[in-house]
């Protein structure tokens, strides 16, 4: 079985001829879209990976863009929570068809947050608020959608940023238990 392992900006990815390909989600959003957009491009259409996740969150949109490469290229997908999934990555999570988590696993449910460093006038920073408010109801939409059931737990826990185990996301139907 021929088996490559590149490591590049909190990615790690593992390659196998006969298992699905593995990505390692470690850190803020922004230290592994990158890496791991172009990871998921390298898995066929309709193939299988598996996501190891220990994130923080970070860029709602670089979730989203690995978010969406999962659906349109119909990938199959496992997401495993190591230690913290929260905020934006939540998102990656959520798309997958199978979530394992420990019951050590912390989760962080909120409404988007947005900040900028970049000086803007006034009109600016307005449009930029009515696009912030309409996204964040949709993402909240696409999270709640994604993980398919338990619709208003999720909607509860986003709404009052909730802190969840492992535990409390297997007792709603959204997530498998496994022991460490």
């Amino acid at each position: 079985m021929e088996s490559t392992r590149a490591c590049t900006g909190g990615v790690v990815m593992a390659k196998s001829k006969k298992r699905p390909a593995e990505i390692a989600l470690i850190g803020e959003v922004d230290d592994w879209e990158e890496d791991a957009v172009k990871a998921l491009l390298d898995v066929a259409p309709g193939g299988e990976c598996t996501f190891y996740i220990d994130s923080m969150g970070g860029s709602v949109y670089g979730a989203l863009a690995l978010t969406t490469l999962i659906r349109n290229r119909q990938l199959r997908c496992t997401g495993v929570v190591l230690g913290e999934c929260s905020s934006a990555s939540l998102l990656v999570f959520a798309a997958c068809q199978k979530r394992l988590v420990t019951r050590y696993s912390t989760l962080l449910f909120h409404r988007m947050r947005w900040q900028s460093d970049k000086r803007v006038g006034a009109e600016e920073a307005h449009r930029w608020a009515q696009h912030f408010d309409e996204m964040e109801k949709e993402i909240d939409e696409l999270q709640s959608r994604l993980f398919g059931s338990a619709d208003a737990v999720v909607r509860a826990w986003t709404a009052g940023s909730h802190y969840v185990t492992g535990a409390q996301l297997v007792a709603v139907g959204l997530a498998e238990l496994i022991e460490i």
